[in-house]
This record gives C-alpha cells, sequence and structure tokens, in this order.
C-alpha cells in the first residue's frame, strides 16, 4: 500500500463520516450527494491504486 492510496482511502472514508453526518442531521439532500459522490470516488481510486491489482 502507497502512501497515496492510503491517503485516498482516508479522505474517502472522512467524506463518508461527513455525508452520513450530514445526512442524520437533516441537511439539504445535495449536499449529501455531493459528500457521498466525492467520498465514492476517492475510495475507488484509493482501492484501485493498490498494489495488489499489478
Amino acid at each position: 500500500m502507497t502512501g497515496l492510496s492510503a491517503l485516498l482511502i482516508f479522505v474517502g472514508l472522512f467524506l463518508l463520516g461527513g455525508a452520513v453526518s450530514f445526512w442524520r442531521q437533516k441537511l439539504p439532500k445535495g449536499v449529501v450527494a455531493v459528500l457521498g459522490t466525492g467520498s465514492a470516488l476517492a475510495l475507488l481510486a484509493g482501492i484501485l491504486r493498490l498494489e495488489v491489482w499489478t
């Protein structure tokens, strides 16, 4: 696991926690959708950068 993949996974989990928190606070669905999308993209990028795929 490289440093960049670990950073992307960490950022993705952080954004996912924010999306869940905002959803529980009943904030606008657009904000939650943007955070969820950013979280999914960061997690996907971090997972795809793992060295297990080579």
